[in-house]
This record gives structure tokens, C-alpha cells and sequence, in this order.
């Protein structure tokens, strides 16, 4: 019986000794410490998120190169059916002289306003081989002095064929508000001999190519003209002139 308590209480050697319930450490101690695993919540991956699926974005991609790429074959079309044209017709643009300039009236009105009439006559010439002109409605041809307008008249309505040269006549007429600093302006220069005025022309224009006819256009024209003289029913000189034109859609 001495014997049996004996084993009981101090095992054999060979025999391992139970685990301790407890884990022998200091009262303050944290859980780290105290040896007891700490347990994390399992990490979650981000999932990236899909937009579109890679079949979609596929059919867009080559959507997207079909529409530049018919894009781009249509300005190339273009532009060789400009240049094929450019290259058969020759275009050209009109041209204007000023013939003769003739002021049938110019006087300072009891309101202090200038009336000024007049008579212009030019000549338009289309110098292309195979391009007719069509002259629409609208056309203006005006006389300017320190950029201020004196006059204005109308361009005819016609069509100008190849190589045609066409004189027009044209009646001016306006009225300047303020006209008695102008005028003394005016008769001043006209001592010296030398009188600066400025022809503009604006003409709407389409272009007749064979039978067909295309859209319409503008010719804008500036004329720098030099005069020796206002005088009312009178042929004034012209000493110089420079004329430029440039055509605008």
C-alpha cells in the first residue's frame, strides 16, 4: 500500500509529467506575453472589380480602329478628288480693275451730313480655261476714305463664261453722318493732289464646273486707289492703284 501511494506521488522516471493547467506566469502580463496565440481574422483579398468583360472590350477596340480607319480613307478620297480636280480645271481666282471714277455729287447737306454719289466702272475678268462664274445676288462695291465708308452700290446678277472679260457700271451713293470734319478733311487733301481712297469689293459667287454648279462663295477685294481730284462732274485721274482679292467660304 506504501508502495502503490509511492508511484502515485512521484512518477518513475521515463513517466512524463502532465502539463501544467496553468501557465506560469506574472499576474500583469498580456496575452503575448502570457504565451497565449493571439488569433487574427483571416485577411481578405480585394477582388479588383470587372467593368467590362474582355469580349466587349475587344468589339469596342476594333469598332473604334473600323471608324478611324474609314475616317481616314475618306480624307484621303477627298483629298485626291481635290487635287485630280485642282490638276484638270486650273482654278483661278477673278480679278478687277478700276477703269474710270466719276462723282456726280458731293456736298454738306443743311444737317451737317455729307452726301457723296458715285459712278465707278470696273472690269471683272475670270481667267480660267474651263470654270464659269455665276455672280448672285448680294454683291456690294463701296468707297471707303480714313476708313470711313462714303458710298455703296450693288453688283449686277450675270454669268461671266472662260476667259471673259466683263466691264460693269456701277452707281454709288451714301450719307455721313457728321460729314462737316470730313469734308474739311477731304478738301485739304485735295490740295495736295493726292487723294487716298480705299474700293472694296464683297461678291457672292458660285463656280460652274461642266454642268455642274457648286456652292457658293465669296470674293473679298480691297482696291487702293490715288486720285487727283473730288470735283463734282468731273473724270478724276487715277495716279495709283493696287488692287488684292482672296476668296472666303
Amino acid at each position: 500500500m506504501a508502495d502503490h501511494q509511492r508511484l502515485r506521488i512521484h512518477p518513475t522516471e521515463g513517466e512524463a509529467p502532465p502539463p501544467p493547467t496553468t501557465p506560469l506566469v506574472p499576474p500583469g502580463a498580456s496575452r503575448s506575453e502570457k504565451g497565449v496565440p493571439l488569433h487574427h481574422p483571416p485577411l481578405l483579398r480585394s477582388v479588383p472589380a470587372v467593368y467590362s468583360k474582355p469580349g466587349k472590350r475587344s468589339c469596342c477596340c476594333k469598332c473604334m480602329c473600323w471608324i478611324i480607319s474609314l475616317f481616314v480613307l475618306l480624307l484621303i478620297v477627298l483629298a485626291a478628288i481635290v487635287g485630280i480636280l485642282y490638276l484638270v480645271f486650273e482654278p483661278k481666282l477673278p480679278d478687277y480693275s478700276v477703269d474710270t471714277l466719276r462723282i456726280s455729287d458731293l456736298r454738306l447737306n443743311f444737317d451737317m451730313s455729307l452726301y457723296a454719289k458715285f459712278d465707278v466702272k470696273i472690269t471683272a475678268n475670270n481667267p480660267n480655261k474651263k470654270i464659269g462664274i455665276y455672280y448672285e445676288k448680294g454683291g456690294k462695291l463701296s468707297v471707303w476714305y480714313t476708313n470711313t465708308r462714303l458710298c455703296e452700290g450693288s453688283l449686277p446678277q450675270f454669268y461671266q463664261g472662260h476667259q471673259n472679260k466683263t466691264v460693269l457700271n456701277v452707281s454709288l451713293s451714301g450719307q455721313v453722318q457728321s460729314g462737316s470734319t470730313l469734308m474739311k478733311a477731304l478738301q485739304q487733301q485735295q490740295q495736295t493732289g493726292r487723294i487716298p481712297l480705299d474700293l472694296k469689293v464683297h461678291a457672292p459667287i458660285a463656280i460652274k464646273l461642266g454642268r455642274l454648279k457648286l456652292m457658293k462663295i465669296r470674293v473679298l477685294g480691297e482696291c487702293l486707289l490715288v486720285v487727283d481730284s473730288l470735283s463734282s462732274n468731273n473724270l478724276i485721274s487715277i495716279k495709283a492703284s493696287n488692287c488684292k482679292f482672296r476668296m472666303k467660304l
